[in-house]
Formats: structure tokens, C-alpha cells, sequence
């Protein structure tokens, strides 16, 4: 993975990724059929421990107040442990159509089981009523944080404690006043 988000998909090559890997290119194809399947386990594979640390961290009988900020530490944490995942996870690595697909597919799983996640909390009729306005949720929740992960990766000098701070202010709160039954109804 991390050779992937050093030097996009194309630039990694299956010898050098067997080699860093301490394999032969034939291991390798003894795994995964192509370079490309490994691309999409590497993705799939993030993609999973991402929903697995908002499940863990999200559980629990603690009010939001606290079950969000552990939420969005853990992410910050997994992030900082990932350096590679920004650049490898987050957005495409090249504009070919079978590795775009890959991401959108991926990325559309991880919105509807991250609304699904969304859905189970407290208050979240507030924002989604139904699964559809859950994905928005979880959308605007996941593109936000894509986001500040990419902008974090180019500013690595910013602590952890900063991107958590900035991200409960900008998540935590708005979830917080929906849940107290504070909706915006446009004119």
C-alpha cells in the first residue's frame, strides 16, 4: 500500500511490491491475479479497519459528547499510524476508468455501511429519516473527513490533537444541536 500511494498505481510495479514485501512476483500472483485485484484488497482492507474502528470506538452506553470525539480521535490515530492512506485510500491515484470504478465502489460501500453506523445513534432521525438521507449524512461526514486527512497528510506538523479539535467542532456539534431537535428547515 504504501508503494501505491508513493508512486500512484502505475508506478508501482508487481517486483517491487513483492520485493518490499519480502516475496517473488509468482507468491504474489499466487494471492492476487493481478496488480489491479491487489490494488482493490488494499483498498477493500482499509475501507474495512475504517469501519471497524468507527463501529468499536462509536459503542458504547457513554452519551455522544464522548463516544464522538473517541470516535474522531481513533480516526485521527488510525490517519496518523496510515501516512500512506490519504494519498492511497482517500482519492484516486490515476484518472484510468477500472481504478476510478474501484474507488467508487469501494467508497460507495463504505457510505452506506458508515450510514448505517450513523443511523444507530441517538438522534440521527434529526438528520436522516430514511437510509438515503443517512448516506448524505454519512457523505458529508466521510467527504469532510477525506478531506481534512488529505490537507493533514500536506501539513504534517499540525498535532493529532488539533485535527481532533477541529473535527468534533465541526462535526460533533452540529450532530449535538440535530439531536437536541435543532433542524434547519430552509425558507
Amino acid at each position: 500500500m504504501e508503494l501505491f500511494a508513493e508512486r500512484g498505481y502505475h508506478g508501482a510495479s508487481i517486483d517491487e511490491i513483492a520485493r518490499r514485501s519480502g516475496v517473488s512476483p509468482p507468491v504474489l500472483y499466487d494471492h492476487f491475479p493481478s496488480k489491479l485485484a491487489l490494488f482493490a484488497r488494499l483498498l477493500e482492507r482499509t475501507r474495512d479497519e475504517l469501519l471497524e474502528m468507527w463501529k468499536t470506538s462509536l459503542a458504547g452506553d457513554e452519551p455522544a459528547s464522548v463516544r464522538i470525539p473517541r470516535a474522531l480521535d481513533a480516526w485521527a490515530t488510525y490517519v496518523q499510524k496510515h501516512p500512506f492512506a490519504p494519498r492511497q485510500f482517500f482519492h484516486e491515484t490515476t484518472g484510468e476508468p477500472e481504478i476510478i470504478a474501484i474507488h467508487a465502489e469501494v467508497r460507495a460501500q463504505s457510505t452506506v455501511a458508515l450510514g448505517a453506523i450513523l443511523g444507530a445513534e441517538p438522534g440521527a432521525e434529526g438528520i436522516a429519516r430514511d437510509d438515503v438521507a443517512l448516506q448524505m449524512a454519512a457523505e458529508v461526514m466521510r467527504a469532510g473527513l477525506t478531506g481534512l486527512a488529505i490537507w493533514w497528510s500536506d501539513h504534517p506538523e499540525v498535532s493529532r490533537e488539533q485535527i481532533v479539535a477541529t473535527a468534533v467542532n465541526t462535526i460533533w456539534i452540529g450532530f449535538e444541536r440535530v439531536s437536541r431537535g435543532e433542524t434547519w428547515q430552509g425558507p
